[in-house]
């Protein structure tokens, strides 16, 4: 039992310190040497658990991928439903891509075309974007003349594009200030109007001690 934790432990420590590797250099540039040295461990050791730098990356891809659908579940546990869950989700995302090294370094693999082909995790949010649009859409959830397949495109195109100008540049690109004026130029032109003053553009299912405020309806 105590051999089964210590190899657990070692484990765990190299997926991370791998997507800390992916995340900060690239995985090119990454080295099977410079991943054990960053988890304390030998070379050895980290063969024992992983025959090569692409079956780091795919365990670095899986972790990511089941944190990715935990979050829309978790928004979708919280109560939030329609518009509102696409914009928790967003904002629940964009956090764990400032937190959490992993979720990060699953991104940027998946953007990485110098390796094969594993869990693609901007093609695996474009789906539940596209499958929960087509859902608020069937239940009249978006505005007159609005498509489904529109609203997913632009959605894409910020999400992605936040994601990695967030990693290569600035944080300040998926912070919740960013992402909430993004939501509150958005939902006015693809919300119904009478729905537009119930959302919230900060995000519902979480706070940070801050005053939640909707977007006001246009006049």
């Amino acid at each position: 039992m105590v051999k089964q934790e210590r190899a657990a432990r070692t484990r765990r420590s190299l997926i991370r310190a791998a997507a800390e590797v992916f995340a900060d250099e690239g995985y090119v540039p990454a080295s099977l040497t410079m991943i054990s040295r960053r988890a304390g461990v030998s070379n050895g050791a980290l063969h024992f658990h992983f025959v090569s730098k692409e079956a780091l990356a795919r365990a670095v891809e899986e972790e990511a991928a089941q944190e990715v659908r935990l979050i829309t579940e978790r928004c979708r546990l919280a109560g939030a439903v329609g518009l509102q869950l696409l914009v928790d989700a967003t904002h629940t995302l964009m956090r764990s891509l400032d937190d959490d090294v992993i979720v990060r370094a699953g991104f940027e693999l998946s953007g990485d075309i110098s390796r094969p082909r594993g869990i693609n995790l901007r093609r695996e949010w474009r789906r539940w974007v596209e499958s929960e649009l087509e859902r608020v859409a069937s239940d009249g959830g978006l505005a007159d003349g609005v498509a489904p397949d529109d609203v997913a495109s632009a959605l894409m195109a910020a999400t992605v594009g936040f994601e990695v100008l967030g990693a290569r540049d600035d944080r300040e690109w998926i912070s919740r200030r960013t992402l909430t004026r993004f939501w509150e130029l958005m939902l006015p032109a693809m919300a119904p109007r009478q729905a537009v003053g119930t959302l919230v553009t900060c995000g519902s299912c979480h706070s940070n001690g801050t005053e939640e405020v909707g977007v006001e309806e246009p006049v």
